[in-house]
C-alpha cells in the first residue's frame, strides 16, 4: 500500500499512521459513510486526489476503497459496493 497523504475528518494524515496500532484498517476513498465497522477492522473516511503509483504496475487510478493489513499489505480492493469485503475480512481476519 502506498504511503499517501489522506484528508480525514480529523485533518491530514499519512496512510502508514493508521497502522500504527497494529489493527488492519479499511481506508474509504469513496463517498463517506460507505461502510460500516465490523469490530475487527478500523474504517477511516477519507479523501485522495490523484492516482497511485505503484512498483512494477505503474500509475494506476485510486480505488473507491481498500482493506490495508496491518503490515502494511493490501488484501482487498473496493470499487464503493462492497462486493468481497466480507470474503477478505474472514480470509485474513477470522
Amino acid at each position: 500500500m502506498p504511503d499517501l497523504d489522506v484528508v480525514s475528518d480529523g485533518g491530514p494524515l499519512r496512510v502508514f499512521s493508521l497502522l500504527h496500532d497494529g489493527r488492519p484498517v479499511l481506508l474509504n476513498l469513496g463517498e463517506p459513510g460507505s461502510f460500516e465497522s465490523t469490530g475487527r477492522v478500523r474504517v477511516v473516511d477519507a479523501a485522495y486526489d490523484g492516482s497511485w503509483e505503484l512498483p512494477v504496475i505503474g500509475t494506476v487510478p485510486a480505488p473507491a476503497a481498500v482493506l490495508i493489513r496491518p503490515d502494511g499489505h493490501v488484501a482487498w480492493v473496493g470499487d464503493g459496493t462492497g462486493a468481497g469485503l466480507a470474503d477478505a475480512l474472514t480470509t485474513w481476519f477470522g
